[in-house]
């Protein structure tokens, strides 16, 4: 990697405030923004569509095959149409645990996440970045907080959007569930990387974390 190139890795688990806070750096910086997990919610989003179920290794893999995964003007696009929206439904949060730990899927998409880092600036976020997808990175940061806040974040997030019939105690256990699946999976499992930065946002706003990254980069 070119001493020119800026690139970026943000770890962290769901609900921590890794997406906003690595899309907040991108423009403050001026550089691009990939987000890791939009891929595999996009392809996640395909499954459900296609009716495969999420235990249906053999069929997700051959859909993989045959997916499109773009991201055009930091917007996520499945098969050439804008699923901005789609992949944030509560149905695929629940379920993008299971399609991201599939051994072929993350392999596929660890190719795609790197050609898309070989010819541009970019912070990249997800949960493998730093110690799998570019351990080359230039800066390195673990985006964390504690269970309850992430949970907490979460529930606000849903109840505004008008979901019902959803309680904080369903929010705090598919969390929970989540972070053991990442955590836990064969192939590029959630971690810190060793040289990694850790950014609690546990008691932080947005822009509190945000300013934190950005005097750790420009101290060099």
């Amino acid at each position: 990697m070119s001493s020119k190139r800026l690139i970026i890795a943000v770890d962290g688990p769901a609900g921590a405030g890794k997406s906003t806070i690595a899309k907040r750096v991108a423009q403050i910086l001026n550089i691009e923004y990939i987000d890791t997990g939009a891929m595999y919610r996009a392809l996640t989003l395909k499954v459900i569509r296609s009716n495969i179920g999420i235990d249906n290794i053999e069929e997700i893999i051959k859909l993989m095959e045959s997916t499109t995964i773009e991201f055009i003007n930091n917007h996520i696009y499945l098969d050439g149409k804008n699923v901005d929206k789609e992949i944030r439904e509560n149905i695929i949060s629940k379920n993008v645990s299971y399609i991201a730990k599939i051994k072929e899927v993350r392999l596929m998409m660890i190719k795609l996440q790197r050609q898309i880092a070989e010819s541009t600036n970019l912070i990249m976020d997800g949960r493998d970045i730093g110690t799998i997808v570019l351990p080359h990175a230039n800066y390195k940061f673990f985006v964390t907080a504690s269970v309850e806040e992430r949970a907490r974040r979460r529930y606000i997030e849903l109840t505004e959007e008008g979901k019902e019939n959803i309680t904080y105690e369903q929010v705090l256990e598919e969390i929970k569930i989540r972070d053991k699946i990442d955590s836990t999976r064969e192939i590029a499992p959630l971690k810190k990387s060793p040289d990694a930065y850790v950014i609690d946002t546990t008691n932080k706003t947005i822009e509190e974390s945000v300013n934190e990254i950005i005097a750790i980069i420009e101290r060099g």
